[in-house]
Order: C-alpha cells, then structure tokens, then sequence
C-alpha cells in the first residue's frame, strides 16, 4: 500500500489527460495468455497456435487462478478448474508434423494428465484447427465421458518483473473482462486498479532498481604515472575508469556498476598529497 501512496503522490493528473478514460496508466500486472502445453513452435505453422473453438459466453472464467480448457463432445472449448479431477485427458503422439490422438480412460486434473502425457505419449492434445479438433471429437466418446482435457491454460494475474506479490488495489466490480487483459491504475479514484485489453494507448509506470552510492578513495603512486599527466585532464580521467570497469569485469562483478569521478569543492577530482604533512602525521602516530 505504501508504493500506491507513493504513486498518487506523484501523479501529474494534468499531463495524464489526453483522451476518454484519462488519469489512467499501465502497470506491470497482467492476466497470463492462453498457452498450448505443448510449446515447440516448429509443431504450429503460423496462426495455429491462436485457433481457437470457444462456446459461446466461453471463457468466463474470470478472475480465478488457473484455469484449463475441456473439450465436449460437441467440438466445443470450455475453461474448467485445472484442479477438477473428473475429467479425462487426451493425449497426442507427434512424429515430425503428424500427430495421433489417444483417449485415455482414466480422469484426473490437468496437471496429471500433462504429467502422464509427457511421460507416456508427446504431450496433452494441441489442437492447431478445425480438422484436428473434429479427430478428437470422434474419440471423445471413448473416454467414458463428454469431454476431455486438451493442452490449453492459462496462467493467473502475474507481475511483469516475475516477482509474486499478493498485494492487490482493484476498484470494485474489478477485474471483470474474460480474455487477456493488462491493468492500469486509475488515479482520479486514488490509484485503484481496472482491467483493460493490452493494446489500448495509456499512461505507463516504470520503476528502476534501488541505487546505492559508495566513494572509493583512490591513490596512485607516481612510480607507474608519468610525472607530466595531468589527471584532472577529463581523457585521462576517462580512460582510468574504463581501466577499472574492465578489472572489475575481470573480478565476475556485476556489470551494471557504474563508475564516476567526485569533484571536490574546488572542483578537482585528484590533488598532489603533500609529502610532508603525512610524514608529520605518520611520526604523531607512532608516538
């Protein structure tokens, strides 16, 4: 809660107003898409993997966690419960871009079922059109059953940075849309949270990481400099911290370290050391 305290307090409502639904911008929360199980894109010649049959009103699944798609006997799609363990899967065999589908007659939730297929057959059934979705309607009845898991899911709210905070802001009545949707906080309503479809122009937040400053003294010895650089000259200056990134590289440290110079007050970065006064101060420190 704190960070959406942080976020209206920043918000420039007068630079956010440019079309309806102003005030509003994107962040990082989105619904996961509709994923086949079986991944490898060179199965699917272009368009496949979006062919969908979806029943009318269907997917309604809304705002519950995972959720996976049957097919009935009908040739029609429904999103159900992954968790639901009545229904039954059907499998694929694939062999280059053949492919044979098998009923199995034992139900099970859909991650059983992807874990038995992976292990007995390819995979759960990708269906890529309507003549692969009409071979499994066929066999649908020999299942013991009007439907049949196939390899379709889609995943919960996620954050885009992976991360998986809990903490939720939505306005009421929200999120209400069915298909793939981003969020964007509403800050005319205190940063309240609405879901939205990706493609619409908006506003957007980004966010960095946490950067900590450390001031590292460095002292170089005459032996290894020639008596006539200047180092204040800003090449020389730049071509030492090229040196030292490159050494810390070497050292497998992180390479977004960034290096700079400080000025001090009379706007120099190095001063000659005074011989003298440190030997001075050397001998009070033995004494």
């Amino acid at each position: 809660m704190e960070v959406m305290k942080i976020l209206n307090n920043t918000a420039n409502l007068d630079n956010m107003f440019y079309s309806n639904n102003s005030y509003r911008a994107w962040i990082g929360l989105s619904r996961g898409s509709w994923r086949w199980s079986l991944s490898n894109t060179s199965f699917y010649k272009p368009g496949e993997m979006e062919f969908r049959r979806w029943a009318p009103g269907q997917p309604n699944a809304g705002d519950s966690g995972n959720v996976c798609t049957v097919m009935y006997s009908t040739g029609l799609w429904y999103d159900y419960d992954c968790s639901d363990s009545r229904i039954y899967p059907i499998c694929a065999d694939v062999r280059g871009s053949d492919v044979t589908f098998v009923s199995i007659k034992t139900s099970m939730t859909w991650t059983q079922a992807q874990s038995y297929c992976r292990a007995h057959h390819t995979d759960l059934a990708s269906v890529r059109n309507m003549t692969e979705n009409q071979k499994i309607q066929v066999i649908l009845p020999g299942v013991y059953s009007i439907w049949g898991w196939i390899g379709l899911f889609r995943d919960s709210w996620k954050w885009s940075d992976g991360s998986t905070s809990s903490f939720s802001f939505w306005k009421n009545g929200q999120p209400d849309n069915n298909y793939e949707t981003c969020v964007a906080a509403d800050f005319s309503q205190s940063g309240t949270w609405e879901d939205w479809p990706c493609d619409l122009k908006r506003a957007f937040i980004c966010y960095g990481p946490v950067v900590s400053k450390k001031v590292v003294k460095v002292k170089f010895e005459n032996k290894n400099i020639n008596d006539n650089l200047d180092l204040n000259d800003p090449a020389v200056m730049e071509a030492m911290l090229k040196q030292l990134k490159q050494k810390l590289r070497d050292q497998g440290r992180d390479d977004n370290i960034k290096l700079s110079w400080r000025k001090q007050a009379d706007g120099k970065v190095f001063h000659k050391e005074d011989k003298k006064t440190n030997k001075r101060r050397r001998k009070r420190d033995e004494l």
